[in-house]
């Protein structure tokens, strides 16, 4: 049952990443990969926030946190990309672009998942 839940959640989590980055790119046309920016920060916030809610607070079963938290979030947020966005990006030259893409995305991930825990604990 695990498993099940777990790919329906990646499967979920794949297309909602693909459909955001679609619409983000289609409004935004400057290099800095905001599309990536965005998902990573906000699937940071959501995972920071569902595992204080379920295991705090909710009495889910865990295959349900498994499915959101590996699953869907896991799918969703695109590690892999910022990776090979920060090479490009350094590839072709923009290399104030990329350092301010790995420290943006490091600081704001980190500030969305302290303020999906704090959230989630205060609520």
């Amino acid at each position: 049952m695990t498993s099940i839940v777990i790919a329906l959640g990646g499967a979920l989590g794949a297309l909602s990443r693909y459909e955001l980055s679609l619409w983000i790119s289609d409004r935004w046309t400057h290099f800095f990969p905001l599309p990536t920016f965005i998902i990573n920060v906000s699937g940071a916030f959501l995972l920071g926030f569902i595992n204080v809610l379920f295991l705090d607070k909710l009495s889910w079963a865990p295959e349900w946190r498994l499915g959101i938290g590996v699953g869907f979030l896991g799918a969703f947020t695109t590690f892999s990309t910022f990776g090979f966005e920060i090479f490009t990006l350094i590839e072709k030259g923009y290399y104030s672009t990329a350092i301010s893409y790995v420290l943006l995305s490091t600081l704001v991930g980190l500030f969305g998942v302290s303020v999906g825990v704090t959230l989630a604990r205060w609520l």
